[in-house]
């Protein structure tokens, strides 16, 4: 019983060494790599830059994706349904149309728009002032503006709800432009669409930025791994070090388009401001998420780490074929 029970220890501390020996060889392959990225910072730099500019581009995309949705959802959610009057109609009687409208549960809010309040508006946007001034008494009926309940998004209901105002005898018709919505919404997939064939594209690119840069590594090593084959040394341990160093450029270059993406949006923020003032709203525009932050830089790393993976399986085959 004892010589099963010593070799069944003898195998454990075998597999701890083992495993101690992979672990310290994934360190020391790390901490190597970036140590021969610092003494080259110039040519390290070249090629996170390239790297970084090729991840940007499709990380700018989706940002400016991300922030269509939300003006569309912002504007969809703020707009409000006129309800013009018949002519007759009083602005007392209006004022108790609105306060029984918007006890509605399908209407947040329902505000007068007076005549005196409607012409001023026109006044201002339609350059007529002029010819308004001619006017001897003011045309224009009286309008209530009713904002839709938050769960009234989708065209079926709206559509609904704004028939119902229609048959109340008071009304002489309504008014809701959706056709900017629409066009927005056409954008915005014609906008995704591009994002996805874009993120291939650059993928792509990424992949041979990091191949042409570890090919020229493994050149330059071509004595070091020529010996370490002769001593028996597997292709996993041969290939560590140039993982690593894909790695380190995806890691790096995805960092540096992140920090981009967000240099660019807070530049944006006050031009944006600036808008949204002009519409009496405010609007922040939004940068990357956690979740696509993540996926950024990981995403560096990964297509970092295939690149590598690539022109080693290549280039190490190549060898081999010449021996």
């Amino acid at each position: 019983m004892k010589k099963p029970l010593r070799s069944r220890a003898r195998q454990q501390r075998s597999l701890s060494v083992r495993l101690d020996a992979w672990l310290g060889h994934h360190r020391d392959s790390a901490l190597l790599t970036l140590q021969r990225l610092s003494k080259a910072p110039l040519a390290a730099a070249m090629t996170v830059a390239a790297m970084a500019v090729a991840l940007l581009l499709p990380a700018s995309l989706y940002v400016l994706t991300d922030n269509l949705k939300a003006l569309g959802g912002y504007w969809e959610g703020s707009a409000a349904i006129s309800v013009f009057l018949q002519p007759g109609i009083e602005e007392t009687t209006a004022a108790d149309l609105a306060t029984q409208w918007q006890a509605r549960s399908d209407i947040t809010r329902a505000q007068v728009v007076s005549r005196a309040q409607g012409l001023k508006e026109f006044r201002e946007y339609s350059g007529l002032g002029v010819a308004l001034d001619q006017l001897t008494e003011n045309p224009l009926p009286v309008v209530i503006a009713v904002n839709p309940a938050p769960q009234i998004i989708s065209e079926t209901q709206l559509t609904h709800l704004i028939t119902g105002l229609e048959q109340i005898t008071e009304v002489d018709f309504t008014r809701l432009d959706t056709e900017w919505a629409r066009r927005l919404q056409a954008l915005v997939k014609l906008l995704e669409r591009a994002l996805w064939l874009l993120s291939l594209a650059l993928a792509a690119g990424v992949l041979l930025v990091v191949g042409n840069t570890i090919r020229l590594e493994i050149e330059n090593q071509r004595d070091e791994i020529e010996v370490m084959h002769l001593v028996g040394a597997t292709t996993g341990f041969i290939r560590r070090p140039f993982l690593y160093s894909g790695a380190w450029y995806g890691l790096l270059s995805g960092v540096a388009a992140w920090a981009m993406v967000w240099l660019a949006v807070v530049l944006m923020q006050i031009p944006a401001d600036r808008l949204a003032e002009s519409y009496q709203s405010v609007f922040h525009v939004r940068a990357l998420g956690p979740l696509a932050s993540v996926l950024l830089i990981g995403g560096g790393a990964a297509l970092g780490i295939l690149g590598s993976w690539i022109a080693v399986e290549h280039h190490l085959g190549t060898m081999r074929a010449r021996r």
